[in-house]
């Protein structure tokens, strides 16, 4: 049995779900071996998943992020965006591979272009959704991580994307 990096009671971060609460550690017999695996209740979704352990890892299954992490994030945020001028949808490709990283400045750079572009032109509505879970992401990982309320930390960020 391979050491757990979590036990039961810790959040942790899935990417491309977000944060979740490992609810238990389950042991399943998959081919004739045994293999242990994290049960993980997404906090946004309410979605289940089964991580084994031994590819947590390499699935990108993180710890959350320490509070320099959050002021790198704020500090991305209220940076320039970077607005791609590539047609539509490679820039949709190219922010959706961002979000599957599980990374959490990704992400927050993600946001920070989306929210960019938007004060150019109207998003289209796969960008507003992408916008939207990215702020999400961010908003549930950083209220996890600083046990902050979850719309104390939406007002932040509200007041960091506005228009200058």
């Amino acid at each position: 049995m391979m050491k757990a990096q979590f036990k039961v009671g810790d959040k942790a971060v899935y990417p491309a779900h977000g944060v979740g609460v490992i609810t238990r550690i389950e042991s399943k017999d998959i081919g004739g071996s045994r293999q242990d695996f994290y049960v993980l209740q997404i906090i946004s979704s309410g979605a289940t998943l089964m991580v084994p352990i031994t590819a947590s890892r390499r699935a990108g299954m993180r710890s959350l992020i320490s509070d320099k992490e959050i002021k790198d994030i704020y500090k991305i945020l209220r940076s320039p965006g970077h607005i791609s001028r590539t047609t539509w949808n490679r820039r949709f490709r190219e922010f959706n591979d961002k979000l599957q990283t599980g990374s959490v400045t990704d992400i927050a750079e993600v946001l920070r272009d989306l929210n960019s572009l938007q004060g150019d032109k109207d998003l289209s509505f796969g960008e507003k959704t992408m916008m939207d879970k990215a702020k999400d992401m961010i908003i549930a990982e950083i209220s996890a991580a600083s046990s902050k309320e979850t719309l104390d930390v939406e007002a932040e960020l509200e007041q960091i994307l506005l228009p200058n």
